[in-house]
């Protein structure tokens, strides 16, 4: 799985790898961290773009984030697409969650879905928050969930 950072500089060792050393050189720096893991997808033609950040929180002091995009010709609704999403996101979540433990930061999953019944994405609502809520992680949706709706939205649009 490849992953880059937001420059597009290609990370050539492990995800796991870049996490710890940025948790090390960021709390020798001083700071605070938090990490929010979200998934963002695009239905471009015949293919569906998703992304998956990565984000690390600076207490008061901004962030930075990793990123992996890869595509899809199987054609989903938008419930499927909005699950799948969350799947993404709780694999990366799941892969790096002993680390964070290890250094006491704290981890949250973001979901690319509206509170709001009158967005077609709610349709996954309580299907993705059941999902992260059982894989005992913390759970945010719009208008909270930055991570997918800002940071992943990015890169697919």
């Amino acid at each position: 799985m490849t992953w880059k950072k937001f420059s597009g500089e290609i990370i050539h060792s492990s995800i796991l790898e870049e996490v710890e050393n940025a948790i090390i050189r960021e709390s020798d720096n001083g700071y605070r961290l938090k990490v929010c893991i979200g998934t963002d997808s695009q239905v471009k033609g015949p293919l569906t773009d998703f992304a998956t950040v990565i984000v690390l929180l600076r207490e008061h002091h901004g962030g930075f984030m990793y990123i992996h995009q890869e595509k899809t010709a199987q054609k989903m609704s938008i419930k499927e697409r909005m699950l799948v999403e969350v799947q993404k996101s709780i694999e990366t979540a799941y892969s790096i969650c002993d680390l964070l433990d290890l250094y006491n930061v704290d981890l949250e999953v973001h979901a690319d879905i509206n509170t709001n019944p009158v967005f077609k994405s709610n349709k996954a609502l309580n299907e993705a928050m059941g999902y992260i809520l059982s894989m005992g992680f913390i759970f945010k949706a719009k208008p909270e969930a930055f991570a997918s709706s800002t940071c992943a939205d990015k890169m697919v649009h």
